[in-house]
């Protein structure tokens, strides 16, 4: 697998796992006295979708197998995955902490798809999308301090 298919592939994980994540951030928002943060947290999970299409599409133009179940050990280590956990019965304080841990791991991923071996093309790509992923994590962390 070359370097530029294995770390899409990651950053693809990454993104559903945001996409997912985000969405069910704005249900359990829509629910607590911070109903008004829900559309932003839809629009955040709606950007991830984007940025993974993106990917996916790029992906297959160059021939490349981007296989998303992945491992269950894999799995264990995306920022999202204690979402679930964090938001049930939780205020809007608890998801956005998730949210925050979530957003930190994204952060932390593309960084590291940034100083990967990666092709000028993907580059562009990942560079142009981390400048999003880094104002959505910024944003997630005021309102995670504001709202605490």
């Amino acid at each position: 697998m070359s370097t530029d298919e294995s770390t899409t592939k990651d950053l693809i994980e990454t993104l559903r796992d945001g996409e997912k994540g985000f969405a069910q951030a704005a249900e359990k928002l829509a629910s607590t006295d911070r109903a008004d943060l829900a559309p932003k947290f839809q629009q955040y999970s709606e950007q991830r979708a984007r940025f993974a299409g993106e990917l996916e599409q790029m992906a297959a133009r160059y021939g490349d197998d981007i296989d998303e179940s992945g491992s269950v050990a894999a799995a264990m280590h995306r920022g999202w995955m204690s979402l679930k956990d964090a938001m049930t019965g939780s205020s809007a304080s608890g998801v956005l902490d998730a949210a925050e841990e979530g957003e930190d791991h994204a952060v932390n991923e593309y960084e590291k798809a940034l100083e990967a071996d990666i092709s000028p093309e993907l580059r562009a790509v990942v560079s142009r999308q981390f400048a999003d992923v880094k104002r959505t994590h910024d944003d997630v962390r005021s309102l995670r301090d504001t709202v605490s």
